[in-house]
């Protein structure tokens, strides 16, 4: 770490005593966030009241933190800024996954739009509020670089409005490569939601087994489990066949990335991130196995009629629940309330107030979307409290 946080800060006296580095403390403070707890009831593909045992944003997190650890340790990489990014790259999505990003993109259209990634962005240098002397999570220099950049660098001829801001108080240096911990962290959430999208799509029963043999690696694994296990049941395949996947593109990242860290010798990390290409990679073999598991899942489990219906329903919920707010934002809870009238009271926009709105009904879980559209569309009966 050696850029200072945009705020300065005193240390505390429990600090003096237990001295964390600094992105530990980043990765605490994106635990302890409000925006991290409300993942547990937010959409990964299905509707949180569809099943306990499908994943949430919670669980995807969590998991793609686990793999960056595991690849940064062996890469000789800084464990503690790869979880940091990992555990903070989908603060920023919307209650029902990716239907309800398209819903509030189109809302937003003529008021600046919506991107789940600047979402996140927002979230840690501004939304949350739990610090006294500032907003945000004051986070590191190398955490927020890492989270604006994670999938490469980022063209400046359009960026969105609070990254063009970001950028000129941070210099996120935008037309570089992120940080080897931060390629890392993009890659264990590929490797993550391949691999147990595959395990929830066979729970949910949108693909059959059978169907999942005509992709190369996952047929290797799988008659190979068939062959020593002939009896094994369902569950126990499907968990076998995650756990086999997750380590055969773990192992490959780990070979192909060693080799080209060794081929480069960066003496720094501004050597990865002037290296023209990634340096953080699968081999060619692997990246057409994973691009083959995508089209897969994108066929069978995406666009299957069952999540879309949800999916279609959700969007037109986030829509209803934007149009009301926009058109009455007394509605809007109390604290939500207090903040658009302080802000708005110091930029009257038609951009500002959709943004507050955009970035409430963003914070908001599917559980409670759905309560509050409830509670804005349908009257109670008699007796009933809604």
């Amino acid at each position: 770490m050696d850029k200072p946080r945009f705020f300065s800060e005193e240390k505390t006296s429990q600090q003096d005593i237990y001295e964390r580095s600094g992105f530990q403390r980043d990765r605490d403070r994106i635990i302890h966030a409000s925006a991290f707890r409300r993942l547990q009831y937010k959409t990964q593909v299905f509707v949180y009241h569809e099943g306990d045992y499908f994943r949430t944003r919670l669980t995807h997190s969590l998991e793609v933190a686990q793999i960056a650890r595991t690849i940064a340790r062996s890469l000789g990489l800084n464990e503690d800024l790869s979880e940091a990014i990992a555990l903070a790259h989908d603060l920023g999505h919307t209650p029902f996954g990716h239907a309800g990003e398209t819903a509030l993109q189109e809302s937003m259209k003529q008021f600046g739009g919506f991107d789940h990634n600047e979402q996140t962005l927002r979230i840690l240098c501004l939304i949350e509020r739990r610090y006294a002397s500032f907003d945000g999570l004051n986070l590191s220099w190398e955490t927020l670089e890492g989270v604006a950049k994670h999938n490469g660098p980022v063209s400046k001829e359009k960026l969105r409005p609070t990254l063009k801001q970001l950028d000129a108080d941070y210099n996120l240096r935008l037309d570089s490569y992120a940080s080897a911990e931060a390629q890392v962290a993009n890659l264990s959430d590929d490797i993550a939601y391949l691999s147990h999208d595959i395990d929830d799509g066979l729970r949910a029963k949108l693909f059959s087994v059978n169907a999942l043999l005509e992709l190369p690696i996952i047929s290797e694994i799988l008659l190979s489990l068939q062959t020593r296990y002939p009896e094994l049941s369902h569950t126990r395949l499907a968990n076998e066949l995650t756990r086999r996947l997750i380590s055969r593109f773990v192992t490959d990242l780990q070979i192909t990335s060693t080799q080209e860290l060794k081929r480069l010798s960066p003496q720094t990390s501004d050597d990865i991130r002037t290296a023209g290409q990634p340096i953080i990679s699968h081999s060619t073999a692997m990246k057409q196995a994973l691009s083959g598991i995508r089209s897969f899942l994108f066929t069978n489990m995406y666009r299957h009629y069952k999540v879309n219906r949800m999916m279609n329903k959700a969007q037109k919920l986030l829509k209803d629940l934007f149009n009301e707010l926009i058109d009455n934002p007394a509605l809007l809870p109390e604290e939500w309330h207090i903040r658009f009238t302080d802000e708005i009271e110091a930029e009257q926009t038609m951009d500002k107030k959709a943004r507050i709105i955009a970035d409430y009904i963003a914070s908001l879980t599917d559980r409670e979307a759905m309560l509050e559209h409830d509670r804005l569309f349908i009257i109670s009966p008699s007796g009933k409290k809604i």
